[in-house]
């Protein structure tokens, strides 16, 4: 059996690297009750209303009484059987990647403050550590090599107590006194990280078949030469599709160059900063190596576990230590987007395996979280865009776009091309040609952080948009709906995006605004009234894909004889109350919430399933093969990103619920009203399924009686039916179907994994099957599977959100005062508002802060070198952002069977474009490049 067909269920309990075994028990899970974490799973506050709409989150009360426990709030004496000694470790990073390093001495920390264990480049490889080739090469920087970038580290020190370690960390920092460089050398050169390009030329209309398209041909990638992409050449295996596609891709130059008479060409510049992602939740690690177990208990703060776990195993599987056993208890964190992917886990992983048998803590300070914590990319963008003066139509769409991806890969490549797939923002390109490429530079990696990407193109699309208009006299939001998309027309992609298109119900709304209306006369009223400022209003309007394209949600839900239901789901709680709307999706079906929820879950026993495959760069050959397994899926697990807990996260829940509805607590009432003679009260009806009725946790259908909830769990349990659901589910742009046998009826469901528990009065021929960790583990017939060629769909699925500004710009600082802000919101069947009012103001507040406040230098004087804090870098605080003065308004869905659609990262961008066309409406000047300063508003002012 080959490495790829082993079970991920195999590589948790052992087997699939060397040997080493594997468990993840996350800081919630019942071996852990001593941190108080049931409180969190299983509330003893009345949560949930009458009516079942949340009075707060499930996780409230823990969270203000503190009971709620992060990984960074773990010490070694928390920790159920580990000592009781706690040590700490540091990161040893270069300050210079202009000279060779040339090694370290530690002789300023004297005698007293020498760090217990050093840990180089030279124990990794006399050891045979095999650092994860994703975060490559040179974990550690070896002597005699030019740093790939500022703050690389050179060494992880590390101390047994506490005050050796804290003396010793006041002296070395903000300073690299204690490293040797050599002579000076040129700067390291890396190959870019991707580079991409979306070429799409359009039928007479949307619904007509494209000519060329990413979805119906092929995405082009370039050569590269001398670390640059080059697209004028390209070598025969890259097929005919490539050249195709260059081939309409030079014709939509040619029309830039040379337009009709009555076209308008907008071809300008923008660039967006470097941006901390601010989390107050630094990155962390604490483990503990075990040398007489050979066991590595290991407690770590990520968005993504499954990553973590089996990198883990990998990285230390064949070294010296022979690790036998990977203990690893994800915590709850909080990063927008930072803590997935990223390379701090296994330097942790790594000061634990050399503690010595003392477990050991590494934990960054917010200045070492400036210096080496994953930042949003800072972009560099050329929009051209062609608009035919007679019709406002859009014609033609150039971009040209790069990403400083720092000095590690990160995901780099993948935020370059959700980049350029999100530039046309809401609006119908008829022919488009996007060329985006990630390069490397000796500054902080930069990875995945709220926006991934579509924040930096599409408030770029936003002002450009806003400044075609200025140039053609016609009103913006007029401008903006004659090119909006409606249902069924295609994206850059060709791809149509799922669902109606509810653009022109956002913008109507804006534009009936007393603000917008009356922009003109507002302006000159306040220019009058207020002299020292200049006043404008502003409006931007965007739509953000959610989810990845290869999203894998896993869900468990049950209930007992006493009515108690409880829910197991992989998501993390990352504080945006994912824990809260599980619980309340789960009553779409059983008419209440979960009574229990069991978020990070990793522990999927009964499901069997079998993985390793990337969903990217499978081709479907190797699908189709692999699917001849019924274990086999397209992706284990998802980690806890891309917006998806609403829509893909929901849809593991509901189809969990659904299954105990349809098969437990539906045939369970059936029978309750059947009883009597000729078949009972049901008897003088028709009674079905889609009748059924949920009021005050009981069912109804037809007029029958009202059954309480906990009748119909007991008797589900009495008479064997299925009283629980273990659900997998796969999408890419497209959910995965199966056929399932449940007792005997055969039922397509959306998913391609699926085990049941059944009730406790089953028959021992039924309990039998129960046999996959206490379920009954089905076996899918007649599978259909996303096809591969949707990769290049590269999304499907969007949220809208428009929002108007009004602010002004003083006329001696340049400083800019938002003055209020409201926003509208598509995001289909809200399950939760408060939630979702939560997201939109916390959006607006970190969008605002990139448009005006944050930045800081890329390369040298930046973060890397290790002297920045919040002291030097400025967030929003809540003068800044109109706390008084903001409004937003959810539109109602269509219909109550309306999906929930993901809004975490959409909310923060159009407050971006919408202050930027603000402030050119306040000043009559544009500034083009973020955030809007007052050194960048004089110089446009003096331009």
């Amino acid at each position: 059996m080959s490495k790829s067909d082993l079970s991920r269920r195999a590589f948790l309990q052992g087997g699939l690297v060397a040997g080493v075994s594997v468990t993840l028990a996350p800081l919630g899970s019942r071996a852990f009750a001593a941190l108080m974490e049931n409180r969190v799973t299983l509330p003893a506050e009345r949560w949930i209303g009458h009516d079942n709409r949340a009075r707060s989150r499930i996780d409230a009360l823990s969270k203000v009484c503190g009971d709620k426990v992060f990984a960074r709030d773990i010490r070694a004496q928390d920790m159920p059987g580990w000592p009781q000694r706690q040590g700490h470790a540091l990161l040893l990073k270069t300050l210079r990647a202009d000279r060779i390093y040339e090694g370290f001495d530690l002789g300023l920390l004297g005698d007293d403050w020498q760090p217990d264990r050093i840990v180089s480049a030279y124990d990794l490889q006399r050891d045979g550590i095999v650092f994860p080739e994703a975060h490559g090469p040179d974990p550690l920087l070896p002597p005699g090599k030019v740093p790939m970038f500022i703050g690389q580290p050179v060494a992880i020190l590390i101390w047994h107590d506490f005050e050796r370690y804290r003396q010793a960390k006041r002296t070395l920092k903000f300073n690299d006194r204690a490293l040797r460089y050599g002579a000076q050398a040129p700067l390291f050169q890396g190959e870019p990280y991707g580079s991409f390009r979306y070429v799409r030329v359009g039928g007479a209309r949307s619904a007509d078949e494209d000519e060329f398209s990413s979805l119906k041909d092929s995405i082009l990638f370039p050569l590269i030469r001398n670390r640059k992409p080059v697209w004028d050449q390209q070598p025969r295996e890259h097929g005919s599709l490539t050249e195709q596609g260059l081939f309409y891709a030079a014709k939509i130059q040619q029309q830039i160059d040379n337009p009709p008479a009555d076209w308008l060409v907008f071809d300008e510049r923008y660039r967006t900063p470097s941006i901390e992602p601010a989390a107050m939740e630094a990155d962390n690690g604490n483990g503990w190596y075990d040398p007489a177990s050979k066991t590595l208990h290991f407690v770590v703060a990520t968005q993504c576990p499954q990553e973590v776990a089996q990198e883990t195993a990998r990285m230390l599987a064949p070294s010296r230590f022979g690790l036998r056993t990977l203990n690893l208890h994800p915590g709850y964190t909080v990063g927008y987007g930072s803590k997935d992917h990223n390379i701090f886990v296994y330097y942790a992983a790594l000061a634990a395996l050399y503690g010595e048998g003392v477990p050991v803590r590494l934990a960054n300070d917010r200045y070492e979280q400036f210096q080496s914590g994953i930042k949003r990319h800072a972009f560099d963008i050329r929009y051209q865009l062609a608009v035919d003066k007679r019709d406002l139509g859009f014609k033609v769409f150039r971009a040209e776009m790069s990403a400083d991806g720092g000095g590690r890969a990160n995901y780099s490549a993948s935020v370059v091309a959700v980049g350029a797939t999100a530039a046309q923002s809401i609006y119908y390109m008829p022919q488009s040609d996007l060329q985006a490429s990630a390069y490397h530079s000796r500054g902080v990696e930069a990875g995945s952080m709220r926006g991934y990407g579509t924040l930096q193109s599409m408030a770029a699309t936003e002002m450009m948009v806003d400044e075609i208009a200025e140039r053609l006299g016609v009103d913006a939001i007029e401008l903006r709906r004659r090119n909006a998309l409606r249902s069924g027309m295609k994206n850059t992609q060709g791809a149509v995006p799922a669902g109606a298109l509810r653009l022109h119900e956002l913008l109507d709304k804006a534009a009936a605004h007393a603000v917008w209306k009356n922009r003109a006369a507002r302006k000159q009223r306040f220019d009058a009234e207020d002299p020292d400022n200049h006043y404008g209003v502003g409006f931007a309007i965007c739509q953000k894909d959610f989810g990845t394209g290869a999203e894998a949600p896993m869900a468990s839900l049950e209930f007992d004889a006493n009515g108690h239901i409880r829910l197991r789901h992989i998501g993390i709680e990352l504080g945006t109350g994912m824990a809260t709307s599980q619980a309340l999706v789960a009553a779409d079906f059983l008419g209440r919430p979960a009574d229990q929820v069991k978020t990070a879950e990793t522990d999927w026993a009964e499901l069997q399933l079998l993985s390793g495959d990337d969903p990217y760069t499978l081709d479907q050959a190797t699908q189709e093969r692999k699917l001849r397994n019924p274990r086999w899926v397209g992706k284990y697990a998802s980690a806890s990103s891309a917006t998806n807990s609403a829509y893909y996260f929901s849809h593991a829940t509901r189809e969990a619920a659904r299954v105990l509805f349809n098969h437990g607590l539906w045939p369970a009432a059936l029978e309750l009203w059947g009883q009597g003679p000729y078949g009972g009260q049901a008897n003088p009806y028709v009674v079905r399924r889609e009748d059924a009725r949920w009021v005050d946790d009981r069912l109804s259908a037809n007029g029958l009686e009202p059954l309480p909830f906990a009748l119909l769990a007991r008797h589900a349990h009495e008479r064997g039916l299925v009283t629980g659901a273990t659900v997998h589910a796969f999408n890419r742009w497209h959910w995965a179907e199966s056929e399932f046998r449940i007792d005997g009826v055969s039922e397509r469901l959306p998913l391609d994994g699926l085990a049941l528990k059944y009730g406790d009065g089953a028959s021992p021929a039924k309990k039998a099957q129960m046999s996959s960790a206490g379920f009954h583990l089905l076996d899918r017939q007649n599978v259909s599977y996303p096809p591969v060629q949707l990769n290049n769909a590269a999304v499907t699925y969007y949220s809208p959100v428009a929002t108007l500004v009004e602010l002004k710009v003083n006329k001696g600082t340049h400083e800019v005062q938002v003055l209020s802000h409201r926003s509208w919101v598509e995001c289909g069947r809200v399950l939760v508002p408060e939630l979702v009012k939560g997201q939109i103001e916390g959006g607006t507040a970190m969008g605002l802060g990139h448009a005006l406040l944050e930045e800081m230098p890329l390369h040298e004087g930046g973060p890397a070198e290790g002297d920045w804090n919040f002291n030097r870098y400025r967030l929003p605080r809540a003068k800044d952002v109109a706390v008084w003065t903001q409004s937003a308004e959810i539109l109602p869905p269509l219909s109550d069977s309306d999906p929930s659609k993901g809004i975490a990262e959409v909310v923060m961008i159009p407050i971006v474009a919408a202050i930027g066309n603000a402030v050119a409406h306040a000043i009559g000047k544009r500034v083009r490049d973020l955030p809007l300063t007052p050194a960048r508003i004089k110089e446009a002012l003096n331009g």
